[in-house]
């Protein structure tokens, strides 16, 4: 599977994988299929970021 970092972080913060498309300002099937293939540095980079202040929004 491709992009376990990401999803992992996601999963251990408690964030669903919805809110982070939400913030991304697109739906949640289209992050469903970018995560599909490897993301590059700065847009997995981006992601994580937004995964930190989704878990610090509580």
């Amino acid at each position: 599977m491709k992009n376990t970092d990401v999803r992992e972080a996601a999963k251990r913060a408690g964030v669903k994988l919805w809110q982070i498309a939400d913030r991304l300002g697109i739906a949640d099937g289209n992050l469903s299929r970018k995560l599909r293939h490897e993301l590059p540095a700065e847009e997995k980079e981006k992601i994580m970021d937004i995964i930190q202040e989704l878990a610090a929004e509580g």
